[in-house]
């Protein structure tokens, strides 16, 4: 369809350029009607440029709309070419000093914690650079967009409001300037005219509702019967459901489907078809009967093309606004006026107003554009934003409405901008709350969504508040939709359902409003201001008096309750109204009326919620130690209790107001205080209270979960402040107003244990009555928790208005009490700690005076440590601790004490007075029936009543006496003259009880408790409480006692004090024995158990014991030391070390076993991956290998480990082209391997005999029950396991490391061959170069032979005839190999391995490519370990760990054996032509050119090929030999290679003659290459130059050489290089049988040499380099390291900011991701970016590995600051971050907003693992250790 249309397209393009900007303005301004002319010319040419096919063009849509539309507007608009006019206007314009940078998704943004007046005050990254807040306490956050930068705004800072860039110049003065008369009248009138005309359009086109025709002075005479299907975007259906509805509606394919969906989620609508209306209205009906099943269905809409190109161009036009209202500012008040100015409607018909109300009916698209254009123009003109705050505040309650009723996010809501205004200290906002809540957007895409713009400005926050009286408006908006209630009218959240819980969380929204405007407290206060608020607090009354009492519960007895009750919606509500509550409390603290009449007002609202809280309640009344009170007959146990009761809560936080700003003490008058009952006011808190401890108790188990889960919110730090703490507040109110008698009497009935402690011989009855178990236990929890609510009535006096504190007392104690329990972190303390409205804890005002902090090492965190003298203030009934907290808290206090060698007590700490107002409440701890209660469980704990008491009672008992006994000696030693003490505990308690019990006294008590053995732990605390009684007792009577007494009881005191001192200790020691001994024992019989049960299992196996020889062990120390002296490691020189005898042994039935040739084979568990970590050129990629035979691919083997530090292993040549001639690569790393003598895991043993050995059953039974154990796994948890069986994948048996393939141990297998030839007349160079040329000749004939025709052909037979077989030769003889079967079975199974991971083919043994690959493994990992040595600056000997020191023995040893079992003409092929590569052979052709080859590949390949051909030569010539002049040939080669890449630059410290040999020896060799090379090679530099080039170029080489031979031919390494610090290279030299003075082996074979490196030197790719046609890699190889990242963090989230989704067309992404490896930006998780991987859809970091890091790689998750690994398409997991903020700490997903800085060690960290392939077995174990980590869809990532 789209061929057919694009001549018309083209056609009706030159029509309409022709068309000229300049003469359509001209027509204009001689126009009388210009809205007429005007329309005819958007009717004529819109629907010609926009929506011509069902694909849109929008490039070039918009350039002809800019040619033909726009620019006759802007020419008309300047009245000259806009190209000069816009300029003009610009200069002309004063620059604003506000910023308004709009924020794009994911940008960053800063708020200044010292100076922002709210945390919505936000700078952008410029603006805050240049600011003064950098050097304060700042929070770094990603925007989610929408909001704008604030600089400039004085009202939004308390200081430094401009940046460098918008501050004001000593010229400037801040005032109101009309930025009209910077125009000239003419261009004001025209652009009122123009953006009156177009802003109009925008506006009736986007709001136009019919689909099939235009409003009249749009319509034109002919229209085309063409339609678009338009699908529209909601926030209800998934995009899986859309997809799926598009393939079968529009007959599309998943990919074309997947970009209609991204449009439409991006967009917010997009067609999905272009046809005549049938054809759409078709796809329409079946996308509504596909997605009305369970949900309302997908928006569609047959719509004509002329009115989708209206719309789209309204949109351009919109967009065109603003950009033109940047070039003056006066431009942009114009549009303001246009856009406020009424219509002729009446109210609500401004341009603005339309749009705004219409909001929900827009797409996401429309939204996000005319936000912008609103941000851009009315939000940046300060007295327009006013006016449009007024009309936004008005419309609230609709736009609230019709957001509720929206399915789209607040971000796209109009709503959302009541932050710009509403924290501004002021709008129609009830009508845009009422769309909001009803549309199906999210509030980002809202117009409501504007209230964060307009709400958080203070002066409009309370001109809102004054005028429109915002407050109230909110609050009933808030109201209007909440309207389920009971018969009391209170809310009631019964079983939400889905569409009911999703408008639940979009009402929230508004309290986020109301937190708005409340946010910035008022410094003045007019009485309209206060009319206002306290209407206001009316309206929030009545919302607390609809939660007052709300989900009541009733204890559940019998039976489990059936349905857990709703409880969620009811707590969220608490959670997002406490910083509401707390603020309205701010507010009324600053004005002493406002005070007064909210306490009122409180308080009469909670009277008619208890409104005869008496009638129909049975009156009881109590009596103890005669006094007697009334009250009510009320079980909480039996009847309805709430948790909810925020009146309560808010007059007891405005009590707490009148005592802190003494309105209390100067109007009582004025005050209702003596109208107030204190019955009343305590009693719903306290049955909150008993709620809470008879749930403890265990009396409400049968209530569910959800009574357990608000009891954990009512303490929780997130809600306690409003709900737990305000709740003993309230108590504390009560009792300082009440007689404390009748308090307790009161608290005892409700605990319901009044029985208890007015029934005299309780304790005594109860022991003897066999009472139930449960009830007792229940009782001894219920007394503890009401003597623990007494402790804390008295002893919480931190807040200011309770005790005499300062606004800093509080959160110090909070943190000495959170510190007292264990150094916390930073994040940690924060969690644990309050917030305020603003996030604030005020934790760093005073953490440096109560703790120091520890810095993090290379893991964990810095650690803050409570300072020892805090250690006094500590009181372990602190009423915020759990019970967990409480006891980690006593045990951590005590075992410091005992550190200090102090004594254990933990005494209650002096505390600060009461307030006047609460100055009564200390007396209950000396009323008499607290006496009552003391002395009842003293009594308890002496005559030791079974149990009918607890030892946590008396403890609190004796917690309770002790903070009487403080407060005593405070009150007498704050005591003024004539005053008479009426706290007189300590008389109280030396009296003994009154007849008939005669009772002792409580004083007697203790003194015999203090004796008790029974009460050890608690002698420090009684003798603390002794200690007191006497010290207050010597201050009443310090007048009348004499000085000696004194002495003489401080000597009896110590004395006593230290015999009890060493008692404790013995008794202590011998209690730690005691249970040490026991431990022991049940070690020990656990053992037992164990060993019984195996051999019980395993009877046949211990029956068939081998009999172990005793001297086997002393083997290893037998053999014969060697000479450091001469150690060579190949050659015919090379140093004969006789191997020692290997035995090892089995980690399963641990049967030990030597490893011989003939042995069954012992194995080592190995992971083989592929990787690119020491690539050059990561873009090459083996396409199809089972096509491309002759491509090898890069392959890792790593050996993983278990007891030490990872050493990963490498693979990968690096190569440029041609590398099919490059011997590939694996590298290893040993898993559980065990040679005698190493301290790691033992062996796994593969026993492949035929019979049945007990060896054989044992791995059998070990396998089937691995296998049977990983299958119930993955029944069990429904999940995947974190490895691939289906991939051959395991666990080691021992460490459970990933493992997915086995290597055999072996004897040198030189050994072996070197025993059958050994003559003394050896061959040089040149004579072994024409022999092994003439083998190859004869080979290669035979080969032709054998794959010719039965009958050779004559030429065959000559050619045979001419080339003469060497001497000695025997073509026709193939060896015997010397393994066993069960070795060659293991040989073949891991070359099968390496072939099969590295070129992802299927399995094949007999492939031809398996014994290269096998090589290329060997080499490639010996690269990488020598890289890693490098890079740490190790020596190349050092001590290894075992487990590397093993893998590259085993791997070298098998790569060597390896060649036994592959078919030896194919050995034979492949070692001819890497010979060929080196000389030249006219068999092969397109040999790769020297550049190409990387030198020690080629050198393992020859080397381990060599046997192949030199086990058929008889003539003498040794493998030694062979080996000896392979490697001098590659090093001539690789030093060829060097001089042909240096870099010829002239050094400064070079010398100006050589002198040296080698200097002479160099320079005459780069003479050669000149001449060879036809003079393209540049001059030689200094021969001083080129041989230092020479010498580190070839280093690298001559260490992996080292290893190779070293592992190759077992000869010990030379002690010089096993150190580091020194030059190796002349030692090197020494052990590889070279010359130091390299350049002599060139001179010694001088004849060969020249001839091979003209060969070289002139092929055509040399000659290409040296002309600089192509590039090479030149030597020594850099090493690859991750990217460099930048030190500060929002330089990354910046940089992620400004990418675009490179296939959504310019679109944000959404998740950013950075590839470590090589710094692309990727858009991850995203349906947009997912490409085909495998014939899979995969996401964009998934795909990116394979062609990055051969299905490796390291990302870094810009937006989440969270680094991802993934490895394969199916395992990932999550990593520590490098990033760190100021205490050490990690931030992922950017939660606390500090600012993060690049911790060097960490990242260095990350390198290692990469570098060393750690990355599969760091994820691995990662999930091995976190099970939901398996689940993840990693692939999508």
């Amino acid at each position: 369809m789209a061929s057919e249309m694009e001549p018309e397209v083209q056609a009706i393009d030159r029509s309409l350029l022709e068309c000229s900007a300049e003469e359509i303005a001209g027509k204009w301004l001689q126009a009388t009607d210009l809205t007429r002319e005007v329309y005819q010319h958007l009717a004529h040419c819109v629907p010609k440029i926009y929506c011509r096919g069902p694909n849109p063009f929008p490039q070039k849509e918009d350039t002809l709309a800019q040619h033909i539309l726009l620019g006759p507007m802007e020419w008309y608009i300047c009245g000259e070419d806009p190209a000069l006019g816009f300029p003009k206007l610009e200069q002309a314009n004063k620059p604003s000093h506000l910023c308004g940078r709009v924020f794009k998704v994911g940008e960053p943004t800063y708020s200044c914690r010292d100076c922002a007046v709210d945390p919505t005050c936000v700078l952008c990254m410029e603006c805050f650079l240049g600011s003064i807040h950098r050097d304060h306490r700042y929070r770094m956050t990603t925007s989610g967009g929408g909001g704008f930068c604030d600089c400039g705004d004085t009202e939004a800072w308390k200081e430094g409001p401009y940046c460098q860039k918008h501050g004001l110049s000593s010229s400037q003065v801040v005032g109101e300037e009309d930025p009209l008369v910077h125009l000239s009248e003419d261009v004001i009138a025209r652009t009122y005219n123009i953006f009156a005309i177009m802003f109009r359009y925008a506006v009736d086109i986007l709001t136009w509702e019919k689909e099939s025709e235009l409003p009249d002075d749009l319509e034109v005479a002919e229209k085309s019967d063409t339609y678009y299907c338009m699908l529209f975007n909601d926030e209800v259906h998934t995009y899986e459901q859309v997809i799926y509805t598009l393939q079968k509606a529009v007959n599309c394919t998943q990919k074309e489907a997947i970009g209609f969906a991204t449009t439409v989620d991006r967009d917010g609508r997009r067609s999905v078809r272009y046809g005549d209306f049938q054809y759409c209205d078709q796809a329409k009906t079946v996308i509504v009967r596909n997605t009305s099943r369970q949900t309302k269905p997908l928006k569609v809409q047959v719509m004509h093309s002329s009115v989708a190109a209206h719309q789209n161009f309204g949109l351009k036009a919109l967009s065109w606004l603003g950009s033109i209202i940047g070039y003056s500012d006066g431009l942009r008040r114009i549009l303001c006026q246009v856009g406020l100015q009424e219509g002729p409607d009446g109210e609500n018909s401004s341009l603005v107003d339309r749009l705004m109300l219409n909001d929900s009916k827009l797409w996401k698209g429309a939204r996000s554009v005319y936000h912008q254009l609103f941000m851009s123009s009315l939000l940046m003109d300060l007295k327009y934003k006013k006016l449009f705050a007024v009309r936004f505040a008005k419309n609230y309650r609709q736009l609230q409405r019709d957001f509720m009723e929206d399915d789209h996010e607040r971000a796209v809501s109009v709503t959302a901008l009541s932050v710009q205004f509403f924290t501004a200290p002021t709008l129609n906002y009830e009508r845009l709350q009422r769309d909001y809540v009803t549309d199906d957007h999210d509030r980002e895409f809202s117009v409501a969504d504007l209230s964060v713009q307009i709400f958080t400005v203070p002066s409009l926050a309370r001109m809102l508040i004054t005028e429109e009286n915002l407050m109230t408006v909110i609050i009933k908006a808030f109201m209007d939709h909440l309207k389920h209630r009971d018969a009391q009218g209170r809310f009631q959240f019964e079983r939400y359902t889905a569409l009911q819980a999703f408008k639940f969380r979009r009402v929230q929204s508004l309290i986020l409003d109301l937190k708005y405007v409340l946010i910035s407290k008022p410094t003045e206060w007019s009485d309209e201001l206060r009319q206002k608020f306290l209407q206001g607090f009316d309206a929030f009354l009545e919302l607390l008096r609809c939660m007052q009492g709300m989900d009541p519960i009733t204890r559940q007895v019998g039976q489990h309750i059936e349905m857990e009750p709703e409880w969620e919606a009811a707590f969220t509500l608490q959670m997002k109204l406490t910083h509401v509550i707390s603020m309205v409390q701010d507010w009324c603290a600053l004005d002493e009326k406002v005070l007064i009449e909210a306490y009122k007002k409180c308080l009469a609202v909670l009277m008619q919620c208890h409104g005869g809280f008496t009638d129909g309640e049975q009156p009881i009344t109590l009596s103890i130690c005669g006094h007697s009170v009334e009250t009510i007959r009320y079980c909480v146990s039996q009847e309805k209790v709430s948790i909810h009761l925020p009146i309560s809560r808010l007059l007891a936080g405005l009590h707490v107001l009148l005592s802190k700003s003494e309105v209390a003490y100067k109007f009582p008058e004025l005050l209702p205080l003596s109208e107030l009952s204190p019955p009343m006011l305590i009693e719903h808190p306290l049955r909150c209270l008993v709620l809470c401890a008879q749930v403890h108790a265990g009396m409400w188990r049968r209530n569910g979960f959800s009574l357990v889960n608000q009891i954990y919110y009512y303490h929780n730090v997130k809600c306690r402040r409003e709900m737990f703490d305000k709740d003993i507040v309230m108590l504390q109110t009560g009792v300082s107003m009440m007689d404390p008698n009748h308090f307790l009497m009161i608290v005892l009935s409700r605990f319901e244990l009044y029985q208890i402690f007015s029934t005299p011989d309780y304790g005594k009855r109860f022991s003897s009555e066999v009472t139930h178990k449960d009830v007792v236990q229940q009782n001894n929890t219920l007394i503890e928790e009401m003597l623990y609510l007494i402790i804390m009535l008295v002893g919480e006096r931190f807040s200011p208005g309770v005790g005499q504190v300062g606004a800093t007392d509080e959160i110090k104690r909070e943190i000495i009490h959170q510190l007292s329990i264990k150094p916390m972190a930073h994040s940690e303390l924060v969690k644990s700690l309050p917030e305020d409205e603003n996030k604030e804890t005020g934790m760093e005002s005073v953490i440096e005076t109560v703790a120091h902090f520890k810095k993090p090492g290379l893991t964990g965190r810095g650690m803050y440590e409570l300072r020892p003298e805090c250690a006094k203030e500590f009181n372990l009934y602190f009423y915020h601790f759990s019970r967990a907290e409480q006891s980690k808290a006593e045990e951590a206090q005590r075992k410091l004490k005992r550190e200090n060698k102090e004594d254990t007590a933990l005494p209650p700490p002096a505390l600060p007075p009461f307030c006047p107002l609460f100055a009564s409440l200390v007396n209950i701890l000396q009323c008499d029936v607290m006496l009552c209660i003391m002395g009842t469980i003293l009594q308890w704990a002496v005559e030791h009543h079974g149990s009918a008491w607890s030892e946590s009672m008396l403890q609190r008992v004796l917690h309770l006496i002790g903070m009487a006994l403080r407060e005593e000696k405070h009150h007498l030693e704050n005591a003024s003259e004539g005053h008479v003490q009426t706290f007189t505990f300590t008389q109280k308690i030396s009296k003994p009880g009154d007849a008939p019990h005669n009772s002792p006294s409580i004083l007697a008590m203790l003194e015999t408790l203090q004796n008790a053995p029974s009460l050890e732990v608690h002698k420090d605390m009684i003798r603390w409480l002794l200690k007191m009684f006497n010290a207050i007792k010597k201050i009443r009577e310090s007048s009348s006692t004499s000085p000696v007494a004194e002495a003489e009881g401080t000597i009896m005191e110590e004395v006593i004090e230290n015999k009890s001192s060493r008692d404790k200790d013995k008794a202590e020691r011998k209690r730690k024995a005691e249970i040490a001994r026991l431990r022991r024992e049940k070690i020990m019989a656990q053992m037992s158990e164990m060993q019984r049960h195996f051999i019980d299992e395993n009877k046949e196996l211990f029956q068939q014991t081998l009999e172990l020889d005793a001297s086997a062990s002393a083997t290893l120390d037998s053999s014969p030391p060697v000479s450091d002296a001469a150690l060579t490691a190949l050659g015919p020189a090379q140093t004969q070390v006789p191997e020692p005898r290997q035995f090892v042994t089995c980690i399963l039935c641990q049967e030990e076993q030597e490893v011989t040739v003939e042995s069954r084979a012992m194995v080592l568990a190995a992971f083989v991956q592929r990787s690119t970590v020491l690539s050059k050129d990561r873009t090459k990629i083996i396409e199809d290998p089972d096509k491309n035979m002759t491509h090898y691919s890069c392959i890792l083997i790593c050996l993983v480990e278990h007891t030490l530090a990872a050493v990963g292993t490498l693979c990968m040549p690096i190569v440029g082209k041609g590398e099919q001639y490059c011997v590939p690569e694996v590298s290893v790393h040993a898993l559980c391997a065990l040679s005698t003598g190493s301290e790691l895991c033992l062996l796994l043993l593969w026993s492949l005999q035929t019979g049945t050995t007990s060896l054989e059953k044992m791995a059998s039974w070990y396998f089937d029950s691995v296998q049977a154990k990983e299958q119930r796994r993955q029944q069990r948890l429904r999940l995947h396991t974190s490895y691939d069986v289906e991939n051959g994948e395991f666990l080691c048996p021992l460490c459970e490391c990933l493992s997915n393939t086995v290597i055999p141990l072996l004897l040198p297998p030189r050994g072996i061959l070197r025993r059958r030839l050994n003559f003394s007349d050896q061959p040089d160079l040149t004579q072994w170069t024409r022999t092994v040329t003439q083998q190859i000749k004869v080979t290669q004939m035979l080969r032709k032979e054998d794959g010719a025709a039965d009958t050779p052909s004559s030429e065959d037979t000559e050619a045979m005839n001419i080339i003469p077989i060497p001497e000695g030769f025997r073509p026709d003889f193939y060896p015997r190999n010397p393994y066993s079967d069960s070795i060659k079975e293991m040989l073949t199974t891991f070359g099968t391995a390496t072939y099969k991971v590295g070129l992802k083919v299927h399995p094949n043994e007999g492939d031809p490519r398996v014994p290269i690959m096998c090589w290329g493994t060997c080499a490639y990992t010996i690269q990488s370990i020598e890289r890693i040595l490098s890079d740490e600056e190790k020596p190349v000997f050092g001590p290894l760990p075992c487990r590397l020191d093993d893998c590259l023995r085993s791997l070298t040893r098998f790569a060597a054996a390896h060649w036994t079992v592959a078919s030896l003409p194919v050995v034979q092929g492949h070692f001819c032509k890497l010979f060929a590569s080196l000389v030249p052979n006219d068999s092969y052709e397109d040999l790769p050119c020297i550049l190409d080859v990387d030198m020690f590949h080629l050198l393992v390949g020859l080397v381990l090929a060599f046997p192949a051909l030199q086990c058929q030569d008889f003539s003498g010539s040794s493998l030694a030999t062979g080996d000896l002049h392979i490697f001098h040939l590659v090093t001539m080669a690789h030093i060829v290679q060097i001089l042909l890449t240096s870099c010829t630059e002239e050094n400064g410290m070079d010398q100006e003659n050589p002198t040296g040999e080698e200097e002479l020896a160099i320079l005459s060799l780069h003479k050669t290459l000149h001449q060879y090379t036809g003079s393209a090679l540049e001059e030689a530099p200094s021969g001083w130059h080129l041989w230092k080039s020479v010498r580190a170029g070839i280093t690298p080489f001559l260490k992996c050489s080292a290893l190779f031979f070293h592992y190759l031919n077992g000869v010990p390494a030379p002690p010089d290089l096993q150190v580091s610090g020194t030059s190796h290279f002349e030692h090197l030299c020494n052990y590889l049988s070279l010359p130091t003075n390299l350049l002599r082996l060139f001179q010694e074979n001088n004849d060969i040499m020249n001839s091979l490196i003209e060969s070289w030197c002139q092929n055509s790719e040399v000659k290409r380099y040296l002309n600089g046609e192509r590039g090479a890699i030149s030597y020594p190889r850099g090493a690859n390291k991750l990217i460099d990242l930048p030190e500060d963090y929002s330089s990354l989230i910046n940089q992620a900011s400004n990418f675009s989704c490179p296939k959504s067309g310019g679109d944000k992404s959404r998740a950013p991701t950075l590839c470590l490896v090589c710094g692309s930006l990727l858009c991850s998780q995203s349906y947009c970016c997912q490409a085909e991987l495998e014939g899979e859809d995969v996401g964009a970091c998934t795909a990116h590995t394979y062609s990055c890091g051969s299905g490796a790689g390291i990302f870094l998750r810009v937006r989440e600051c969270q680094v991802l690994f993934l490895a394969g398409k199916t395992k990932g997991c999550f990593y520590s971050p490098p990033y760190l903020d100021d205490y050490g700490e990690t931030d992922q997903g950017l939660r606390r907003g500090n600012p993060l800085h690049l911790c060097q060690e960490r990242f260095r960290k990350i390198q290692k693992l990469w570098q060393q392939h750690s990355i599969t077995e760091e994820i691995g174990h990662a999930q091995e250790a976190n099970q939901t980590l398996v689940g993840i869809d990693w692939q999508h990532l």
